[in-house]
């Protein structure tokens, strides 16, 4: 009993294989991300989940928190959550709120407006909801660490009257699952989709298309091994 309380101690931090920021970079205690001024949200989010965090988030007892804060670590500010309020968007979790629920604290940072993306419903609860849950289900055997983000450029449709908060054609998830050095990338279109499969990419892809350099802290030649590699995430 005594060595269960001191687990999340023991296991929640550790986190590593950060990108390379390009925002303001913010650290927060249970992920990071860069924010981006220009889009008004993050160009990454980055966190671990592995068995115990899964555990953790199954067996909580902690809601979901709906209330979406500024994040006051941004020195330029955070988008409110009003200027997406209103819009025909969800806000979309970048690090999921369900992967988000051991403690107060990380209930609490899920909601914080860095950490939100205007996403379209159908893709929301659909196939990134999908993809979301094939992530814990292979964290529950290992030790995975995860970037995602919308990919930010120039011409995107803006929202919001106080803050101009990018609304991102296309969103990324990079999966390194560091117990079988394996590396998984998804690059979706933000709309209603049909099938997990057709959005597998390698994360040289996603790199070419962000500017963004993923992994960098693992060797080179498996880093370039890894990402030029398309891989597909097992079934749940």
């Amino acid at each position: 009993m005594l060595l269960f309380l001191f687990i999340p101690f023991i296991c929640l931090a550790q986190l590593k294989y950060f990108p390379k920021s390009q925002g303001e970079y913010i650290k927060h205690k249970y992920y990071s991300l860069s924010y981006d001024e220009e889009h008004e949200q993050a160009e990454w989010v980055h966190y671990k989940l592995d068995s115990i965090r899964v555990i953790l988030n199954k067996n909580s007892k902690i809601k979901t928190d709906r209330n979406y804060k500024l994040d006051t670590l941004i020195q330029t500010g955070s988008a409110h959550k009003s200027d997406i309020s209103g819009y025909k968007y969800h806000k979309g979790h970048l690090a999921p709120a369900a992967d988000m629920k051991m403690d107060y604290i990380s209930v609490r940072e899920a909601a914080y407006m860095s950490n939100i993306s205007p996403q379209v419903a159908s893709f929301n609860q659909g196939i990134w909801f999908g993809l979301e849950n094939r992530i814990r289900s292979l964290a529950k055997k290992s030790e995975l660490y995860i970037t995602t983000g919308g990919v930010l450029k120039s011409d995107l449709e803006k929202i919001g009257e106080k803050n101009k908060v990018s609304v991102p054609e296309q969103f990324y998830k990079i999966i390194y699952d560091a117990k079988n050095q394996k590396m998984f990338a998804y690059l979706m279109p933000n709309t209603k989709l049909d099938s997990i499969e057709k959005y597998v990419v390698t994360v040289d892809s996603i790199e070419s298309i962000t500017g963004i350099d993923f992994y960098s802290q693992l060797k080179t030649k498996l880093e370039s091994k890894l990402e030029s590699v398309k891989n597909s995430l097992p079934p749940e």
